[in-house]
């Protein structure tokens, strides 16, 4: 994931913005700079040094071209739009600004359409818009501070932004939507991170900038807006050493942390898998597959455990509707026991989040033996799986601290999906029309789980009674029914609570006899062509005593007025990306659910992050 440091100081910062990248090298990235704003006998103004590939490249740019000043940002890069280069790194210059991203600029091309006609872009990156936004309003006269502040409402997506300003000295500009930003307080000097970490060795003062926020930092002050550009003030956090090395900032445990990081984890997925600069899902050889050819495929195995295998069934939707490819999912430890009958022309897919669980690469290695081609969807790519399989692909959540998979989960669906758009495509089932209307769905995921993120107090209190329940049942259709068997696990995970998911048509074919009053039931249903029949289901349960929560969009609480005991609306959101979305709200609800009940959230009992036995 790309990190964030910038320093308003009163000393030189080159040497300390190097020191912060190299705190987020855990991060991920492709590539690295720094702009400063220089004052000396030789240079005056804003400078930048940028280098493909490593920190140390970036280092060694700088020896031979000095650069250094008093003010400055600095950024690792994990590629969104446009190749893993120096032009496209950051930060990135229009005009006095210097900038640096975290996140998607959903709408950078109608931004960039506007502006076309006045400015000259150099990159492929969205980044580079918000730059020359800035710039231009500048240029019709207004303040930095009021052309920053202008440009942000012009923004759709999730992001955080650092700017640096030539001839506005002495002020770093910084916003956060849908992407995490703290800024540190020093002694005589101010900072901004995209996380505790970056700041570790600068400051143990740190505020967390609240969803909206921006800011101006100067050396002596800190000025936050909210939303609405109203000032506010938000709380000093004291971080202690052990606390930014374990980067858990100023959340109660590492998986909520996890479940907030999911606008910026799910587009970092993007990025890897989808053109968003033209529109377009990255073909194989795009992806460095040249050899993975989903038109010759006669049918896809899905392999894996636990959360991960949960994905996989949704996924075997994905490729069924999208490119009517035969798919087969199967957890891990059965795989082999089961001697399936593979044919040629089969691939299997073992999914992972570390690339390590013994029941899944025993699956891989057995599906190996029967001369199958193989890939490996991973989080590590260093992983055991992604150096045997045939293929390695990324889902690029980041490290996951929390037992309880969350953002891996969003990335495995995200770049699954992904993938059975890319099937669609090459075996000639989604037009080139289609294939536009997933990827502007696609894009506009990170936003939209932002905005869902924003019913976590809504969900905090109906977790309080779900807490007080022996047992719960979730129900769904379709692609939704994995969700509910997913939405059980993460709640038998973390609080203990004996928790089943069903497909909503099956429970009353035997599991209804163990509804009683007062049994939740969580029913995950966004309005689609199996609406009703849920609904019909839920009323099944709802008649026989239990207690109704459905988890929905605003059309389908409108239908389901007085249908059950609580409604959740979402947002709105297509047929093909609604699990994802919607998994954030099961995430949640799980968590809030733990946490009333005091159970250890983060390593729940007799479980482990990777499981290495069979």
């Amino acid at each position: 994931m790309c990190g964030i440091i910038g320093i308003a100081g009163t000393k030189p910062v080159t040497d300390r913005l190097l020191e912060g990248l190299k705190r987020l090298e855990y991060r991920g990235y492709d590539s690295a700079g720094i702009a400063v704003i220089e004052k000396n006998n030789h240079v005056s103004g804003l400078v930048r040094r940028r280098a493909k590939g490593k920190i140390r490249n970036l280092e060694e740019r700088i020896e031979l071209e000095p650069a250094d000043g008093l003010f400055g940002i600095a950024h690792t890069r994990w590629a969104t739009h446009g190749a893993p280069n120096e032009i496209n790194a950051h930060p990135h210059f229009a005009g006095r600004v210097g900038l640096v991203h975290n996140g998607i600029i959903e709408n950078f091309t109608s931004l960039r359409d506007e502006l076309k006609h006045t400015r000259d872009f150099v990159t492929q990156t969205d980044t580079e818009v918000v730059a020359h936004l800035i710039d231009e309003a500048m240029k019709s006269g207004l303040s930095g501070k009021d052309a920053f502040a202008a440009s942000l409402k012009k923004l759709t997506g999730a992001f955080a932004l650092g700017v640096v300003i030539d001839g506005v000295d002495g002020q770093i500009f910084a916003a956060r939507r849908g992407s995490p930003l703290a800024i540190g307080l020093g002694d005589g000097e101010n900072y901004i991170g995209s996380d505790a970490i970056a700041l570790a060795s600068l400051t143990t003062r740190v505020i967390y900038l609240e969803e909206g926020d921006w800011a101006v930092v100067t050396t002596d002050n800190v000025e936050i807006f909210d939303l609405n550009d109203t000032p506010v003030k938000r709380d000093i956090t004291i971080v202690t050493g052990s606390l930014a090395a374990a980067e858990k900032g100023n959340y109660r445990h590492f998986m909520l942390k996890e479940i907030y990081e999911q606008p910026e984890t799910v587009s970092h997925t993007l990025t890897h898998y989808v053109d968003a600069f033209n529109h377009k899902i990255k073909t194989p050889s795009e992806l460095e597959l040249k050899d993975l050819d989903f038109a010759k495929i006669e049918r896809l195995s899905l392999i894996a455990c636990g959360t991960a295998a949960y994905a996989a069934y949704v996924a075997k939707y994905w490729f069924e509707q999208l490119a009517e490819m035969p798919v087969d999912v199967d957890i891990a430890s059965e795989f082999r026991y089961r001697k399936p009958a593979l044919i040629k022309n089969s691939v299997a897919m073992v999914v992972s989040q570390s690339g390590e669980t013994a029941d899944t690469l025993a699956a891989l290695r057995y599906a190996q033996s029967k001369d199958l081609q193989t890939a490996a969807l991973v989080n590590v790519m260093s992983s055991t799986m992604a150096r045997e399989a045939d293929f390695a692909l990324p889902i690029n959540a980041g490290p996951e601290i929390g037992v309880a998979s969350t953002k891996a989960f969003t990335s495995q669906l995200t770049a699954l999906l992904s993938l059975a758009i890319c099937a669609g495509v090459q075996r000639g089932h989604i037009s080139e029309t289609y294939e536009q209307k997933l990827i502007a769905s696609l894009t506009q995921m990170p936003r939209l789980i932002a905005e869902t993120l924003t019913l976590d107090d809504d969900i905090e209190k109906l977790a309080h009674d779900l807490s007080k329940a022996k047992n719960a049942f979730y129900l769904g259709r379709g692609m939704h029914f994995p969700l509910a068997l997913e939405g059980a696990l993460k709640l038998k995970e973390i609080s203990y609570i004996h928790a089943e998911g069903y497909a909503a048509g099956e429970l009353k074919h035997g599991p209804i006899a163990l509804i009683e009053e007062g049994t939740p039931v969580i029913v995950i249903a966004p309005t689609d062509e199996l609406f009703e029949k849920t609904v019909s289901n839920m009323q099944e349960v709802s008649t026989r005593g239990a207690k109704v929560l459905l988890i929905t969009d605003k059309e389908g609480a409108r239908k389901a007025k007085g249908m059950a005991n609580d409604i959740l609306i979402c947002p709105d959101v297509c047929v093909e990306t609604a699990p994802i979305v919607y998994a954030i709200t099961i995430q949640l609800l799980s968590y809030h659910a733990a946490v009333h009940l005091g159970t250890d959230v983060d390593q729940p009992r007799n479980l482990a992050k990777s499981v290495t036995v069979e």
